[in-house]
């Protein structure tokens, strides 16, 4: 028995390890993008001085286990977005989770343009808002890639939370996070927004 649980305690936290790195890894290969002229969000004048996004400190707290809940029948709908553009997307599901002993639900979505296109069928869009908007992080909202897992249990990492582009530049249309997903908590992980 003895043998058992500390099997068990070695596994979650080697696992917790590989989680934790795979959020560094996505916030470096971020802040890498960004730097990078051809791919940055980033207005010529804050391009010439990025040294880097501000994120929140990486924390296993923010890399929750939620129950997934695929529904049926949904019909696509057009998102609101910053300019007039309105992409259709598709409810995929409700991720359902708790943090600090509260429970929360995050509708995930999928968008039918890009479900088409090779390497995306798995794709998945998790928009979200929560008490930190307007103050530590952007006012719009975050948003979370996501791909689809398997099983019921699915894994949400908000530190790998990060800013719609508009957050840095006015030129881009982005999505604005539907109002059922709006979190009544801090989400202290992910980019902060880009400037005070």
């Amino acid at each position: 028995m003895k043998y058992i649980l500390l099997f068990l305690f070695c596994s979650t936290f080697v696992f917790a390890q590989k989680d934790l790195l795979a959020s560094k890894k996505f916030q470096t290969e971020l802040n890498q993008s960004y730097a990078d002229s051809l791919k940055s969000p980033l207005t010529k004048e804050d391009l010439n001085h990025f040294k880097g996004l501000d994120f929140f400190p990486i924390d296993e707290k923010y890399i929750v286990e939620a129950t997934f809940v695929r529904t049926k029948k949904e019909k696509p709908f057009g998102m609101k977005t910053t300019t007039s553009r309105t992409p259709l997307y598709k409810k995929y599901g409700e991720l359902h989770f708790s943090i600090d002993g509260k429970e929360f639900k995050l509708n995930v979505y999928q968008n039918v343009d890009l479900n088409k296109k090779s390497g995306y069928d798995d794709y998945l869009f998790l928009p979200f808002s929560d008490l930190t908007c307007g103050k530590e992080s952007y006012i719009g909202g975050r948003y979370v890639d996501m791909r689809i897992q398997k099983g019921t249990l699915w894994t949400i990492d908000f530190n790998k939370a990060y800013n719609p582009y508009c957050a840095y530049n006015y030129e881009y249309s982005c999505p604005i996070v539907p109002l059922e997903n709006d979190l009544d908590i801090e989400i202290l992980a992910g980019v902060k927004k880009f400037h005070d």
